[in-house]
């Protein structure tokens, strides 16, 4: 049988010292999550003999932790004592001071094989039982205690705070005492090179614990998707570390971890924070061709005129909406023609070279910018590829616009084009194989449509990729009453999740709502909202 040690007023030795409620207060200082893997305790005194807890940091950029025992195994390689503690959040949270005092694995008792079996690859000796937790077998002493405050001073020697999960954070305790059961193992270095992320929900404290008991600084954000958080941005870019570990069942699901870090590395975020495109921001673009008035605003003026309208465009906006206001520009790169041209596609390509003035300059205005593709005879992979290198760009979605999209015995403007799921999926796929290789934030991919007959078989596109944030635009003009009917029709049977958008033309609508016309008339709320 485990031998056990209970918390009785005899077991504890006066003489030794333990910490004061005071100690604890002062020691709550704001840990530089982003300077370095370093633990503010320094490291008891041990015998050369005397038992060690020893740590590793993990292998790979990002490493995912779901619970305590993941963080546990993860960062620790042996622990002669780990605290054990009953599932219930604040029973954790009291227990979690102990650990990280310590700097040994708090581990929540679990159904199963599972906590039994880390237990024994950490080569335990003893734990500290918080609360109803079994008794885990031969071979391990145990030293139990209620779950407060009063029976874990009595037990441990610590005085535990009242913390909340902020707080918990960026615990940084003083140097714990010798508990009444003896002599602590040696701490191990803290490891160097790793930051962690967590939520600040109860299902994330024993790994966050664990990972700041290993010496892992750790940021809390409040978004499962890394992207959707301007802090999990902020905070992985300004890190720079070797290994981020993402900490709880919603960080350490998500789709695509590895992709998300490596984004979320180049610092790159939009207006408001993040990198998520749609749910907290709202588009609003002028359309067009530079140089080609006739094909739209964007193309009416230079340059620098060109980013002070899209920004005057979007700024009544501004006071008619909670979420964030994106000025954007939407640039047709390649134009149908009315002639074949020498490629014989009846589509004029601009040059990549003649785009990027307007890319910078966008970015630097803190907007966001879509290349439209009207291919005419030619196919919208073989156009997308032709960009690659302006869609490498943070701030470069990509707009897909079937009304050009012609057989080989079609031309510009005798019909309205057509383009196959297939050909969608293709290029969604090598746009995504390009934001996943590249690290890229997740980009804007647009499909216009004011007939059904646009998308063949709009159900069937595959949108499963994180990488891309998809959007259908609808593009009716005329009458308000016309406009509302097409934007209705094309919403039934649309795919659940979809962004949308709305086009308000200025020369054909009849009249052109206003933006606060747009915004009270138009249901649901668009995601972009663009000006031709």
């Amino acid at each position: 049988m485990a031998s056990e040690s209970r918390s009785t007023a005899s077991r504890r030795a006066p003489s030794r010292p333990a910490l004061s409620r005071r100690s604890v207060v002062v020691g709550l200082s704001v840990l530089p999550l982003l300077s370095g893997c370093t633990f503010d305790a320094p490291e008891p005194a041990a015998s050369s003999d005397a038992p060690r807890t020893r740590t590793a940091a993990p292998g790979g950029p990002v490493a995912l932790a779901a619970d305590s025992v993941a963080a546990s195994a993860l960062l620790f390689t042996e622990a002669p004592l780990v605290v054990v503690v009953e599932d219930v959040p604040a029973s954790v949270l009291l227990a979690a001071q102990l650990g990280i005092a310590w700097g040994v694995p708090l581990l929540v008792e679990t159904a199963g094989p599972t906590l039994a079996d880390e237990l024994a690859r950490l080569g335990t000796r003893r734990i500290v039982a918080v609360g109803a937790v079994a008794d885990p077998g031969e071979g391990v002493e145990v030293v139990r205690s209620a779950a407060d405050p009063a029976a874990l001073e009595e037990a441990t020697g610590i005085v535990v705070a009242d913390l909340d999960l902020d707080a918990l954070a960026s615990f940084s305790p003083g140097t714990p005492g010798e508990p009444p059961f003896g002599e602590l193992p040696g701490r191990a270095d803290a490891l160097v090179g790793v930051a962690a992320l967590a939520q600040p929900v109860d299902s994330d404290v024993a790994a966050l614990a664990t990972a700041r008991a290993a010496g892992v600084p750790v940021t809390l954000v409040e978004a499962a998707d890394l992207l959707a958080s301007g802090a999990a941005v902020t905070a992985i870019a300004g890190a720079r570390a070797s290994c981020t570990l993402l900490l709880g069942p919603g960080l350490a699901t998500q789709p695509a971890p590895e992709w998300s870090v490596r984004a979320a590395a180049t610092g790159w975020q939009l207006p408001g924070g993040g990198q998520r495109l749609f749910g907290g921001h709202l588009f609003v673009a002028i359309y067009g061709t530079p140089g080609a008035p006739v094909l739209g605003v964007l193309g009416e003026q230079g340059l620098a005129a060109t980013i002070e309208r899209a920004a005057a465009v979007a700024e009544p906006y501004r006071s008619l909406t909670e979420l964030q206001v994106v000025p954007s520009l939407e640039i047709i790169t390649t134009v149908a023609a009315g002639s074949a041209g020498d490629d014989g596609d009846y589509s004029n390509e601009l040059s990549a070279d003649g785009i990027r003035p307007y890319i910078d300059a966008a970015a630097e205005a803190g907007m966001y910018v879509v290349l439209d593709l009207q291919p005419g005879r030619s196919d919208f992979l073989t156009q997308a590829k032709a960009y690659e290198e302006l869609l490498r760009l943070p701030n470069v979605g990509l707009a897909l616009d079937p009304e050009w999209r012609l057989l080989p015995d079609q031309v510009p403007l005798a019909q309205i084009g057509r383009v196959e799921a297939a050909e969608v999926d293709s290029v969604s796929e090598w746009l995504a194989d390009l934001v996943q290789a590249e690290g890229l934030p997740p980009k804007m991919f647009v499909l216009h449509q004011f007939r059904s007959s646009m998308l063949q078989d709009r159900a069937s596109i595959r949108r499963d990729r994180p990488e891309l944030e998809f959007l259908i635009h609808v593009d009716g003009q005329g009458g308000q009453p016309d406009k509302q009917a097409t934007w209705e029709a094309l919403h039934e049977g649309a795919p659940e999740g979809i962004a949308w958008g709305w086009k308000n033309f200025y020369d054909e609508d009849l009249p052109m709502l206003t933006p606060a016309e747009t915004m009270a008339e138009v249901a649901p709320l668009p995601d972009l909202i663009t000006y031709q």
